[in-house]
């Protein structure tokens, strides 16, 4: 085919396309995509909001794949950038270079199986059973209500995805229309295969030049070993930041004695009654035993719990043998049968892998070189308390290593990489070898050693900066003079400042707290105290409450974790940003817990290399709510005099915007009292 034009050339067309206009670190970031993909070279891209990183990748990528005839994986973390992507950049771009690169271009999005809505199960006369612990009468009623919704829906849907029903449904009621791919028949042995809602998205993924994605299914792709992306040569990862806790989650499992009894009741039809009691008796056994243990992380296995792992193996491995597949024919009444046999096999699998993967975690006696935190877990839902064995990886590092750098060409963005000045922190729990020699040291590993062989993976990073003038349009306040935070919530002083900074500002307020306790109680406080509305997270939805606040300049909003990354509101009805804390993990996280001390055993620095780069990331997502384009202004203030006063407070501001900074709240009020006179 005919050269194609080069990646610069084919951006200038897509800008003057969609109407944008040429920006430096777009070109650069670009530039950088396509050489990385050229000379196989990982790449971690640093690019602030405003830059304009979609493009900058989807174009070299789109090239690439035109080109070479192989798809491009993009992978993100949030439905609200895939949305974008598939809805918006994808359909006008591809419009945009259909000239320059001979056709149009085309894409696809693929999510996890059960994320599409299953025409066998549907139509199926076996529901599926709820937990034991949420039967009440107003839970069966809304249920029963959302499946009949989702009955009707199933005529109308096109795609049989379940982010295209609006308004959503519960995950239980997802659950009775859904399966995993554990539990899905299969397309030849399925009577309703042809029509598939996710064989029909799969299929069309597999002729798609860019194929997007999201973290957890890139993860499930790379830990199954069973191929769930269509053949590619490059990924490319957008909010790389949040990739190891994608990841972690997806190889997270727990044992709960409830599942085990759901499980038993999937076989009660299926096998012999006799191993369907050993099941529910290996589940009584696990309640009565975890009952009697605190809920904490676990040294060594507790006295007395390994005999009833034991029985929970054994009961699990009698019951799949038990259902093994006796064929399969056409008719109705045996296709339901094998559906609901595959689904059995597929619980008790889990079942017995998560007994097999608890009684071996301590096999080794280094905690720092084990597999797997496992930690037993407390907690409460409508009343009822549900406890439950929890097992995750102490690193990632190694499996993104083997199954993902070491198997394709990875582009990492985000508008936040650097930790403390440099992409080490981040890379190296990705399973990339440090850039620097004085990051190399196994405290900067995320649970995991440091790989070292730099030779072998080859990486390079960039940092192409940021459309705004940070020092020119936002000021970062530290409140120095403030106490640092207790344990006992907020203190009146803390209140005092929140309430003078946000009639400074005339309302206009994001409020972002460490806990939702705290939120609840400044609400409470501040609106008592405020002649502007204050909103919480929690009232309503979080969209609904996004837009509440981005219609009404003088309404604050506040709320926790969600809100330090998800809030994209431009102009006037955002101008200041309040941090209550920096947002250090819970000193009880059982696996950030973990993950510090296999850092210190190795003689590193484990509060800085775990708990200092998780607060890190986080003031770096939460301080970049402030300015989404180049017209916004305002303040970001942090109440935590730490940021000020404590030797690593040095390390967390050098992974913050290049705000100006003051510790002077005389000067932060008169600048946000200037700010709000002149949006009015």
């Amino acid at each position: 085919m005919p050269e194609l034009p080069a990646v610069p050339d084919l951006l200038a067309t897509a800008v003057q396309a969609l109407g944008g206009k040429e920006r430096v670190g777009q070109v650069t970031m670009a530039t950088a995509v396509d050489h990385a993909i050229d000379t196989k070279e990982h790449l971690a891209v640093q690019a602030g909001t405003g830059t304009g990183k979609s493009l900058a990748y989807l174009v070299p990528s789109l090239r690439h794949a035109v080109r070479t005839g192989r798809t491009v994986v993009v992978s993100t973390a949030t439905i609200a950038l895939q949305r974008q992507l598939v809805d918006r950049d994808l359909p006008r771009l591809s419009e945009a270079l259909s000239k320059p690169l001979g056709r149009a271009a085309k894409f696809a999005i693929l999510k996890g199986r059960n994320n599409y809505l299953c025409l066998n199960k549907i139509n199926s006369v076996i529901p599926d059973e709820p937990e034991a612990e949420l039967f009440d009468a107003f839970a069966i009623s809304r249920l029963g209500r959302e499946v009949q919704r989702l009955n009707e829906w199933v005529s109308d849907t096109e795609t049989g995805d379940r982010d295209e029903l609006v308004p959503g449904v519960t995950d239980r009621a997802w659950k009775q229309v859904s399966v995993s791919s554990r539990e899905c028949l299969g397309k030849s042995r399925c009577p309703f295969g042809q029509d598939c809602f996710a064989e029909r998205a799969r299929a069309e993924s597999a002729q798609a030049d860019v194929v997007v994605t999201n973290h957890a299914l890139l993860a499930i792709d790379a830990i199954s070993g069973i191929q769930v992306l269509p053949e590619h040569d490059v990924v490319v990862i957008d909010e790389a930041h949040e990739l190891v806790d994608r990841v972690t989650g997806v190889a997270t499992a727990e044992l709960a004695s409830t599942a085990i009894s759901a499980a038993a009741r999937r076989c009660a039809k299926l096998i012999d009654e006799k191993e369907v009691d050993r099941l529910e008796g290996a589940a009584e056994a696990w309640h009565d035993v975890l009952d009697e243990l605190p809920a904490a992380r676990w040294e060594r296995i507790p006295g007395g719990v390994a005999p009833v792992l034991a029985l929970i193996r054994d009961a699990a491995w009698n019951a799949r043998t038990a259902l093994a597949p006796q064929g399969g024919t056409t008719q109705q009444g045996d296709v339901e049968t094998a559906a609901a046999r595959t689904q059995a096999v597929a619980a008790i699998d889990e079942i017995h892998d998560s007994a097999v993967r608890a009684l071996t975690a301590f096999d080794e006696p280094d905690p720092a070189k084990r597999h797997d935190v496992i930690w037993l877990s407390a907690d409460e839902m409508r009343g009822v308390a549900r406890r439950a064995l929890r097992m995750a990886p102490l690193s990632v590092g190694g499996l993104l290593r083997s199954r993902l750098f070491g198997t394709a060409t990875v582009v990492l963005t985000s508008a936040t990489l650097q930790i403390g000045g440099s992409f080490d922190g981040l890379a190296i729990t990705w399973g990339l070898p440090a850039q620097s020699s004085s990051q190399s040291d196994p405290g900067m590993a995320n649970g995991a050693e440091a790989p070292a062989d730099a030779d072998k993976v080859r990486w390079s990073s960039l940092d192409v900066g940021s459309p705004f003038d940070h020092a020119k349009s936002g000021i970062l306040y530290v409140a120095k003079h403030l106490p640092p935070p207790g344990r006992d919530g907020l203190a009146p002083a803390y209140l005092d400042e929140i309430e003078r900074l946000i009639k400074a500002a005339g309302g206009r307020t994001l409020g972002l707290f460490s806990s939702m306790r705290a939120a609840k109680a400044a609400t409470e406080a501040l609106r008592e105290r405020l002649d502007t509305p204050v909103l919480c997270q929690g009232d309503d939805s979080t969209g609904a409450l996004v837009r509440k606040f981005a219609d009404d300049p003088e309404t604050s909003l506040f709320g926790t974790l969600s809100l330090w990354q998800g809030v994209d509101v431009p102009g006037p009805s955002l101008s200041l940003v309040i941090l209550d804390r920096i947002p250090f993990p819970r000193p009880d996280d059982p696996l950030l817990t973990a993950r510090q001390r296999a850092v210190e055993s190795r003689g590193g620095n484990g509060f800085m290399a775990i708990a200092a780069n998780h607060a890190a990331l986080l003031l770096a997502q939460g301080t970049g709510r402030l300015l989404r384009s180049v017209d916004d202004r305002g303040v970001v203030a942090i109440l935590d005099s730490r940021l000020a006063t404590a030797r690593y407070g040095g390390y967390l501001r050098a992974s913050l915007p290049p705000y100006w900074e003051t510790a002077d709240p005389e000067v932060v009020v008169k600048a946000l009292k200037r700010l709000t006179e002149n949006a009015v």
